[in-house]
């Protein structure tokens, strides 16, 4: 890592632990910075705060005082999830204290040039396939990074020049940075998202814009082209724009022509060989292709990855075919949105699950794609509302208590060529912890059915 003398006997606060905070606090403890950490969980539960203290790291649990913004503090690094209208946040912008978030920390330590990739959805997605396709050119030229999983600041200390770092980036990381600079950003897309935590669709619009906004003509922007708000914003711009698109032949870009993936008038592949369905995908796909292609890797390794990618877990995840039925995992699907993508990844019949937290929205903007749709099993606090519109585009309901139950009644349901498909459109909060515990939860109650039926 870049030996930055920055934050040497400076004052630091840490709000909020997680992976991030632990790396946060780690990485400036390392820089000479006088940290203390501030987390609300007590210290007797908080192994990560009892680890940090036993580096020599101030530590102060259970709960958040503003009061402590008056020790002077000269930097504040915050978890991303924590809103900027919290107190301890609010009062240190009052107190004019700096709020970045941890990427900042990243960037201004690494060694390797990195890719940004944020968008509304398919970020994840986008991530690893970028980070497949520079392994499967030089094994070990990419380090996954970011809100993929892995804390930036802890990829960045340990990446040499020679690499470089694939880094998912969310828009609550994006608000918290300064002098963030990919050598690529990525938007996948933008569509409205997070205003909870945004309030305004101007604001979400405005963080995920800070990918670039530190970015010269030596850089690269691959953006949507088939987005008409981000081709605008691409006249906002200093980096040089790389488009790509699912629905138009490009001058220079990636772009779909006669079934054949294209990168500036050259043949990559053929569509026919990608392994991972929906269209959804494909605008992933074409997204990496026109970064990786940036960097010069050749076709070879691009078409290796696409034939053999399966997916990431829980996004349009293919779990297993079982009796002639395929059953897939997209439990990442939180909204409507991401579940018409699902949905429109697949032309056979589809047994689809879905409900879960309710955010007080109706269903509707759903009827048009539930074309294919023979059959719907309805769980957790949304299943009347997305009953009712099944029902009126004459799709056959099925109640079920939660994900496990309703696993054997699709399969019941379903018949040889169905999909089964796991798109709640909904948080899974209040059945699961995470969308993660739901998608694994469904995964286990498919090898129960598979293994009660073999017998």
């Amino acid at each position: 890592m870049k030996n930055i003398e920055m934050y040497y006997h400076k004052k630091v606060l840490v709000l909020g632990l997680a992976k991030s905070g632990v790396s946060a606090a780690s990485l400036l403890h390392k820089l000479g910075a006088f940290v203390t950490v501030n987390d609300q969980l007590p210290f007797s539960e908080n192994p990560e705060a009892q680890g940090l203290l036993e580096q020599g790291i101030k530590v102060i649990c259970g709960s958040h005082p503003t009061e402590l913004l008056d020790e002077g503090f000269e930097l504040l690094v915050k978890n991303p999830g924590i809103p900027y209208n919290n107190p301890m946040v609010a009062k240190a912008e009052r107190l004019n204290i700096p709020v970045i978030t941890e990427v900042e920390l990243a960037y201004q330590i690494s060694e390797a040039p990195i890719i940004g990739i944020t968008g509304t959805n398919g970020k994840t997605t986008t991530t690893t396939i970028i980070d497949r396709m520079l392994n499967e050119m030089v094994a070990g030229k990419s380090l996954l990074a970011g809100n993929i999983g892995f804390p930036a600041s802890a990829v960045a200390e340990n990446a040499t020049s020679d690499q470089w770092i694939t880094m998912e980036l969310s828009s609550f990381q994006l608000m918290g940075v300064s002098t963030f600079k990919p050598k690529i950003s990525v938007i996948t897309n933008i569509y409205e998202a997070h205003l909870d935590y945004h309030k305004t669709r101007e604001e979400y619009v405005a963080a995920k814009w800070n990918i670039q906004k530190n970015q010269t003509k030596e850089d690269v922007l691959v953006i949507n082209w088939d987005q008409e708000e981000l081709q605008g914003l691409t006249r906002k711009t200093a980096a040089r724009v790389i488009p790509f698109s699912t629905t138009q032949r490009l001058s220079e870009g990636a772009y779909v022509q006669n079934n054949q993936l294209m990168f500036n008038d050259e043949v990559i592949g053929s569509r026919e060989d990608i392994l991972l369905p929906g269209d959804h995908n494909l605008e992933n796909i074409l997204a990496a292709i026109a970064t990786v292609k940036t960097i010069g890797v050749p076709n070879e390794a691009i078409m290796t990855v696409l034939k053999t990618f399966k997916g990431v877990p829980h996004r349009t995840q293919f779990v297993t075919e079982f009796n002639g039925r395929k059953f897939y995992n997209d439990s990442k699907a939180t909204n409507i949105l991401a579940t018409q993508s699902a949905l429109k990844g697949f032309k056979q019949p589809i047994v689809l699950l879905a409900g879960g937290l309710d955010r007080g929205n109706e269903f509707d903007e759903l009827m048009p794609f539930l074309r294919n749709v023979k059959d719907v099993v309805v769980f957790g606090e949304t299943a009347d509302k997305i009953a009712r519109v099944a029902k009126e585009t004459g799709t056959t309901v099925h109640y079920v208590k939660d994900v496990e139950d309703a696993v054997p009644v699709a399969y019941k349901a379903s018949q040889p060529g169905d999909v089964i498909l796991l798109s709640p459109a909904c948080a899974s909060w209040d059945q699961y912890r995470t969308f993660e515990v739901r998608g694994n939860a469904y995964m286990r109650a498919i090898r129960v059915l598979t293994d009660e039926v073999e017998k």
